[in-house]
């Protein structure tokens, strides 16, 4: 696949780097010609010295051609304002936008532009493990009526098969985070002291599942 990516900063030098590594072809837009020695003598790829939200320029990256395209500089106008040329002007089918204020990535989410707001996430993600309750939403989809999200489960849960808690509390469990990997469980998988629980669920539902993970198996507080 031939990927476009905006930025040359530490995040799109090193993804433009990883990509290439797994066989993409890449191009690399930055306004500032000097960027691009993050990316190495080795890489192979387009550098492209433009604004990335100009056609033109984009055009010179081949995004004609492109299969997906992430705008990871460092301006969140500039970031999603590429990101919806190259989907609504170019048809650009996977297209992912680094945002940094939270609540513009969650408006953009919900325009269907995939969105990435790393302060909040890495800011998250320490609270999440310091103070943990509740559930944390990872992604929503674009009508925002269905979530992923890791949900905060009780030590009662523990020794419980995955079939029994997504009966009981009327989720789907997409994955755990076990000893700081992440699994796809079955219905047989038993959860472990320290797993981290992703389920799928209905927004609306979120209040009624916090519970029910909380309080623990029904027959304990029966």
């Amino acid at each position: 696949m031939h990927i476009v990516i905006m930025g040359c900063g530490r995040v799109g030098s090193a993804l433009a780097q990883t990509l290439e590594q797994q066989g993409h072809t890449v191009a690399v837009i930055d306004q500032d010609p000097t960027s691009f020695r993050r990316l190495g003598a080795g890489f192979g790829g387009r550098r492209v010295t433009g604004v990335g939200f100009d056609q033109d320029t984009l055009r010179e990256a081949g995004i004609e051609d492109a299969g997906a395209f992430a705008a990871v500089s460092s301006g969140d106008n500039s970031n999603i304002i590429a990101a919806r040329v190259a989907r609504e002007m170019f048809g650009v089918e996977n297209v992912a936008a680094r945002i940094y204020d939270p609540k513009r990535a969650e408006v953009y989410q919900r325009l269907g532009i995939p969105t990435v707001a790393t302060v909040r996430w890495t800011a998250d993600q320490m609270l999440r493990r310091l103070l943990p309750s509740g559930a944390e939403p990872l992604w929503r989809d674009p009508s925002g009526g269905v979530q992923l999200a890791e949900v905060h489960t009780s030590t009662a849960w523990i020794g419980q098969k995955v079939s029994r808690l997504q009966e009981e509390t009327g989720v789907r469990v997409a994955f755990l985070t076990r000893l700081g990997e992440a699994m796809l469980p079955t219905s047989a998988t038993v959860l472990q002291e320290g797993d981290l629980v992703h389920v799928m669920m209905r927004t609306d539902e979120i209040d009624k599942v916090e519970a029910a993970f909380a309080e623990g198996p029904e027959e304990a507080h029966a």
